[in-house]
């Protein structure tokens, strides 16, 4: 297990640097799927106690990111297809709903906001921001629905497929079509057409599902 760990000894928040550490490696990849997670190895490699990684751990176990069995420790979860296709398929509900009470509520800042958003995430050439440049997008949005519960949800879904969602922007041909897809629900929040701006909130997320799906079982068949 190889990634970028911080030395939080000194650190009040040790467990919050741990956590933020962990999962940033399994959204990258750095961590993969089913890979053990051993205590007393992250406890070295932070230069801290096991107290900290105990409690970064079972953060991660809440979020679905991980998994803790008795006499096998900790793995990273995965994912099979029809879970993933679930879990898009309920962002299409549910995000579909929650931009439609966004542009109810839009204003010029916002706009602007989620412009600046897509105009970096085009730009953007690093492609280890993508899947944070893709959130912060949407984002920008769905902060004027006034439905902060609706988000929490959301940003839950979305933290179990990231690493997946990442690899989709990455390696098919997402990141082409998300810079077209976002300019198109932009045009409509500013129009202030919500159902066009669900509709296309829809597509855009079910469309992205088709695409990993569709990288997934060609993955797994040339096993």
């Amino acid at each position: 297990m190889k990634f970028n760990a911080t030395n939080v000894r000194a650190s009040a928040s040790a467990a919050d640097l741990i956590f933020e550490a962990l999962r940033e490696a399994i959204f990258t990849g750095e961590i993969g799927a089913g890979e053990h997670l051993r205590q007393d190895a992250l406890a070295e490699m932070f230069n801290t106690s096991r107290i900290p990684v105990r409690e970064a751990l079972s953060r991660l176990e809440q979020q679905g990111l991980v998994k803790t069995e008795r006499y096998k420790g900790t793995t990273v979860t995965s994912l099979s297809v029809d879970e993933v296709r679930e879990v898009f398929e309920f962002r299409a509900l549910l995000e579909g709903e929650v931009i439609r009470y966004a542009v109810e509520n839009m204003d010029d800042e916002t706009i602007e906001k989620a412009r600046r958003a897509c105009d970096a995430f085009a730009t953007e050439t690093d492609s280890a921001r993508y899947g944070e440049l893709n959130r912060d997008f949407h984002y920008a949005l769905y902060a004027k629905a006034e439905r902060p519960y609706h988000l929490k949800i959301v940003s839950q879904a979305l933290d179990r497929i990231e690493s997946y969602l990442r690899a989709q922007l990455v390696l098919t041909d997402g990141m082409e079509r998300a810079r077209r897809e976002h300019m198109g629900i932009l045009e409509a929040c500013i129009a202030r057409d919500k159902e066009r701006a669900a509709e296309l909130t829809r597509a855009h997320i079910l469309g992205a599902s088709a695409s990993l799906i569709s990288f997934l079982e060609t993955r797994e068949n040339s096993k």
